[in-house]
């Protein structure tokens, strides 16, 4: 791996005055593009109970054919043909104008500014799981991970690339050993059921498309580093290497953890089966905790690329004079932009110390809208601009690119209405900023063309599009307050049918699951709650500390069993404490604690 370092000539293509260009090899922007997309197959966990097994791996299978392949392509050949730092942002500019640049720019760099904080929470929270952390410990390994890849980030990409290289090679090896496992350990039909018993295909297709969508995203993340090295046209050739070799890593790890585990409706990263789990049942107890530092490591390599790729954006704004102008400072010995990367470390260390459900709200609409635009440009160039140079090419016409395009288009219309009505609302409020804020900035620092003024155009499409995102909240609005209404009605009515004889009850909002729940201690002083969804389910919270499953499983059945006896109308419950959880336990399912043992699992 080399790692020459020679300083930027101004003007040059994609060169920023006083910028380091390093010579990066395609091997290491490979690893660097599997970091930011993937780093790992962790994620698919949540999708095979929502969607089920078969509908999963299909998922996994086709989707990539109508929405990574096209990104991945699409990348590769703006990148070639623009391979200038800030990457889409400049390909929507120069496709699309100045306006619409903006907004692509500041909404994409926007999500990874406030979701690049989830990946240390879960760093943080797999460390958790291996070594206990008091709150204050947790919030200092928390800060001091952020300032350590603040300084990587800092001296340059080299040092990213290096890094992304050792934590790749780590995790893919770590998947490469569970798939050959689960696969010696074949004992059940992957595929069956194909979809939740009761459930529509549709409705599984919807609860599914948009963790895969999100699973397959972030192909483009890398170009907005191209200004940065000596040989950006590496880029494409990485970005197509890329594709084929994360769809593998998604699919043969999901069909041996099921081949070999199963019980898919248990699966979940939050507890419940995990590959971490499938690790360490596959005959080698200590793999698991290996798998569990791969899931540490796993989330550090993504925090560590979307650093590097998030305060580019605001960088390659700044330049333009559509952004404060510090985010444009140059480091005097490194040549990085270190007051945007620092900057981001900043928002980071602020947001790792709340609650992050309400954040991530705004992420999946604003990155959806940011590809809309990626995609309209690339057909925009073709046409205005159809002698630009171009060493990557998608082999089709005019017309052809149009129809390519189309799918993924489609597929990110579609998942702007997949989440529910509480990620619209976030998702339009992130998505308005982005007139507001060009109009501020523009007044204030010129723009490419060095005018205060607002070109008619640009006010005319922000105008418009404010215009839409408030007719959205409006309706989302209203929409909201009939769920609300409805949610408080139904469980009201069920506290005074059902929870006299509790010692406390409240209605409050879990973001997490987007419902309204009613908090309830019972009179054995068990804590649970009952979710209100069309129908009513509950979640048991244990707060014994359990040596064994068995004794967790006894507690379990108890206490389902007193809910049973006492009326209490639920359709399912899950049930955990610290050590052990079972989910989805019905009335009727378990006549003794032995029986219930089968369904209970180690939580990580």
């Amino acid at each position: 791996m080399e790692n020459e370092e020679i300083k930027s000539a101004p003007g040059g293509l994609g060169g920023s005055p006083g910028l380091k260009k390093h010579h990066i090899t395609t091997l290491t922007v490979f690893f660097m593009i599997f970091c930011m997309v993937s780093a790992g197959a962790y994620g698919i966990e949540d999708m095979i109970p929502a969607a089920g097994p078969g509908l999963t791996i299909v998922l996994l299978i086709v989707l990539p054919f109508f929405w990574s392949i096209p990104q991945g392509l699409v990348a590769a050949e703006l990148g070639s043909a623009i391979p200038e730092e800030g990457g889409y942002y400049k390909w929507i500019q120069r496709g699309l104008g100045e306006f619409w640049g903006f907004q692509g720019g500041w909404w994409r760099t926007l999500s990874i500014y406030i979701d690049s904080t989830l990946y240390i929470i879960l760093a943080v929270g797999y460390l958790s799981a291996l070594v206990e952390m008091s709150d204050t410990m947790v919030f200092i390994v928390k800060a001091a991970l952020i300032l350590i890849f603040t300084y990587i980030n800092i001296r340059g990409i080299s040092d990213v690339g290096r890094l992304s290289s050792y934590f790749s090679i780590f995790v893919m090896a770590a998947f490469l050993i569970m798939t050959v496992l689960g696969f010696v350990n074949w004992n059940t039909n992957p595929f069956v059921p194909f979809i939740p018993e009761g459930q529509s295909l549709m409705s599984s297709v919807g609860l599914g498309i948009a963790i895969c969508l999100w699973m397959y995203a972030g192909y483009e993340s890398m170009s907005t580093m191209a200004g940065e090295m000596k040989n950006p046209q590496v880029i494409p050739k990485a970005t197509i290497l890329s594709v084929p070799a994360i769809m593998l890593l998604y699919i043969l790890p999901t069909i041996a953890g099921l081949a070999s585990v199963g019980n898919w409706q248990q699966w979940s990263t939050e507890g419940g089966i995990s590959f971490a789990t499938v690790a360490s049942s596959l005959g080698i107890p200590a793999f698991g905790i290996v798998f569990g530092i791969a899931a540490i490591v796993s989330n550090m390599s993504l925090y560590s690329t979307y650093l590097a790729s998030g305060s580019r954006g605001f960088y390659s704004m700044a330049e333009d004079k559509l952004c404060p102008k510090f985010f444009a400072d140059i480091h005097p010995k490194h040549g990085t932009p270190y007051k945007a990367i620092i900057s981001m470390a900043i928002i980071n260390i602020i947001l790792c110390n709340y609650g992050f459900d309400v954040l991530v709200v705004l992420d999946v609409f604003l990155l959806m809208f940011a590809y809309i635009l990626i995609y309209i440009a690339a057909i925009a160039l073709r046409i205005k601009e159809p002698n630009l140079k171009r060493p990557f090419k998608v082999p089709f016409g005019t017309k052809g690119l149009i129809l390519f395009c189309a799918a993924p288009i489609i597929l990110a219309a579609i998942a702007l209405f997949t989440n529910g009505i509480i990620y619209f609302i976030g998702g339009c409020l992130g998505v308005l900023s982005g007139p507001i804020a060009y109009f501020v900035f523009k007044r204030k620092y010129g723009g490419l063309d060095q005018r205060r003024a607002i070109p008619k155009e640009a006010k005319k499409a922000g105008l418009i599009m404010c215009a839409v995102m408030v007719v959205c909240l409006a309706v989302a609005g209203v929409l909201l307050l009939g769920d609300r209404s409805e949610a408080h009605d139904a469980l009201n009515d069920f506290d005074a049918r059902y929870l006299a004889g509790a010692e406390e009850t409240d209605i409050y909002f879990d973001w997490s699951d987007e419902l309204y729940a009613l908090s309830v201690v019972d009179s054995n002083g068990v804590d649970y709650s009952v979710y209100y969804d069309g129908d009513f389910y509950g979640a048991v919270e244990l707060t014994d500390y359990y040596d064994s499953p068995e004794a967790f499983a006894a507690d379990a059945y108890a206490e389902i069993s007193y809910l049973s006896a006492s009326g209490v109308p639920l359709s399912w419950i899950d049930v955990s404490s610290g050590q052990y959880l079972c989910y989805g336990v019905e009335y009727d399912s378990y006549h003794s604690a032995a029986e219930l043992l089968d369904n209970v699992t180690k939580a990580y």
